[in-house]
């Protein structure tokens, strides 16, 4: 087994949420943690016995934030939260986006400021690690309180209701978790609200986008460079000094690491006498300021989710003492009562952070996507007498349509992104009678984007399968060291197209290429973490 990933308090990184979403990963709460969170839980127990009220934790929720609830109803007041909560519909969530999620919703109770018992991350950390997902149904969050109803219905089989897909199959939570030899936890005041009233399901929908993203823009750099190739474009775009004057980082990125991919290409000198022409199309000659301005919106995307996965988004927030559960000390002039256990209700739970970097995220994808396409689309067309290339890349164009029919498919998906791209958090829908006014709908953005990568992450693959067929037309010339290993990969999983044949399966193959680590320059710049 591998090592278990520690929750100390500390931010996750977005490769842990991946590790443990995958489930090649264990979870364990640190005993720091366990310290903290105890002496969170006792600022709650306290507030139980006095008679102040306490938001969420002896009062009602939302507009009914005002009744107050006797303390013999106060476990009674979190089980009907759950329950009532629990109202999503739809599709079921993957269950990697559901792990993701319980991941963060643990990860932030062990931040020791929710008033949460160690046992309840305990409780957590034993359905993931025993391969028990709950099933939550997609919709239903709009961003904002917390995702409220998918969080519940992944809530639901801690206190044994709801249900489980276990080993693959769908059943009731009360059925699979004595076979796992877990048994439901009883909640406790502010346990309901603490385990639904996070971000935590666009944090995860945010965290495993990224992750995808990062191998997905490598592949649409190496097909970009593939394709320079395959047309017999030139490199002279990519000169260091004309990214140095225009000052964008993303942009010099992209240059140097398409200039990294040709490097030692024999196509590129091979028609640099008689061949007339003296500017490439934009989608060639400006795939570094496009492709560069798509990776710096996602470098912001990912400082917004890096910060994330160090967050509390509960409401209300228990601190114990000054600073538990934090790297921040307290202003000065705050010291005195930052010594004293407080609880105090707020905002962290919006997800307006992630909503707006989620919907910016599946703009950049469509131009990842866009300029893909028209590049597939150049190749295809074979318009350009010095490209060296053959109608469809077709053996007998006429006789043969060739890979024709693989640009429609992804002018398709490009279609569809157009829709996606539309941002989900600029449109508000009030709900609680009028006191939640303001919301995110940070999961619709989430989804949209994780759709949109899908997408884009099909047109990305037609464009390989078609510069790949390319690059065959120049033989024996060769390409530069990284794109031979990718095209050797390549045709690996399919063959040159010496006949027409049903392009689906082909095009499936790439698509699965594209979820590896592809062959990458070594001294490319990093295409998500920052540079520089």
């Amino acid at each position: 087994m591998p090592t278990a990933l520690q929750l100390t308090g500390a931010p996750l990184s977005i490769r842990d949420v991946a590790e443990v979403a995958s489930g090649r990963r264990p979870v364990a709460l640190a005993d720091d943690a366990r310290r903290g969170m105890a002496r969170s839980r006792a600022v709650v127990d306290a507030a139980c016995r006095e008679d102040t009220p306490r938001y969420g934790i002896n009062t009602g929720f939302g507009s009914l934030s005002r009744r107050r609830i006797a303390p013999h109803d106060l476990a009674e007041l979190q089980r009907n939260l759950v329950r009532s909560h629990a109202a999503g519909v739809g599709p079921h969530l993957e269950p990697a986006l559901v792990r993701a999620m319980m991941l963060l919703q643990a990860a932030s109770l062990s931040r020791a400021v929710s008033g949460a018992r160690p046992e309840l991350v305990d409780a957590i950390l034993a359905m993931l690690n025993a391969g028990i997902t709950p099933a939550v149904p997609a919709v239903g969050s709009v961003g904002a309180s917390g995702d409220l109803a998918p969080l519940a219905a992944a809530v639901l089989p801690l206190i044994g209701e709801g249900r489980v897909y276990h080993r693959g199959v769908l059943r009731p939570a009360q059925d699979a978790l004595p076979e796992a030899r877990l048994r439901p936890i009883e909640l406790q005041a502010k346990e309901g609200l603490a385990l639904i009233n996070g971000t935590h399901l666009m944090a995860a929908q945010a965290a495993l986008l990224l992750d995808d993203a990062e191998r997905l823009l490598r592949g649409a750099v190496l097909a970009c460079a593939m394709s320079i190739d395959a047309a017999r474009a030139t490199d002279a775009f990519l000169d260091p000094r004309v990214h140095e004057v225009r000052r964008q980082p993303g942009q010099a990125d992209i240059a140097a690491a398409l200039r990294a991919c040709l490097a030692g290409s024999e196509i590129i000198p091979s028609h640099r006498e008689g061949d007339p022409r003296v500017q490439d199309p934009y989608s060639f000659r400006c795939a570094p300021p496009v492709l560069g301005a798509a990776l710096d919106c996602l470098r912001y995307v990912k400082l917004a989710v890096d910060n994330e996965l160090g967050a509390v988004t509960d409401n209300p927030l228990v601190f114990a003492a000054a600073g538990t559960g934090h790297d921040r000390a307290a202003p000065s002039e705050e010291a005195n009562a930052a010594e004293s256990p407080a609880i105090i209700s707020a905002g962290n739970f919006h997800g307006m952070p992630l909503a707006i970097p989620l919907d910016v995220a599946a703009i950049a994808l469509s131009h990842v996507a866009g300029i893909s396409e028209r590049r597939t689309f150049a190749m295809l067309a074979a318009s350009d007498p010095y490209s060296g290339l053959q109608p469809y890349l077709a053996p007998h164009p006429g006789l043969q349509s060739g890979l024709m029919i693989a640009q429609y498919t992804a002018a398709a998906c490009c279609n569809e992104i157009i829709g996606l791209a539309a941002p989900a958090s600029v449109a508000n829908i009030s709900t609680s009678a009028g006191i939640e006014d303001y919301n995110s709908f940070g999961p619709r953005a989430g989804a949209k984007a994780a759709r949109a990568l899908e997408l884009t992450r099909s047109v990305v693959a037609i464009e390989l399968l078609c510069a790949a067929q390319g690059i065959d037309l120049h033989r024996p010339l060769r390409s530069g060291a990284s794109l031979e290993t990718l095209h050797a990969r390549i045709r690996e999983a399919v063959p040159t197209l010496d006949a027409d044949r049903p392009l689906t399966p082909d095009i499936e193959a790439m698509t699965t290429l594209l979820r590896t680590d592809l062959p990458f320059p070594a001294g490319a710049p990093p295409l998500l973490l920052p540079a520089r």
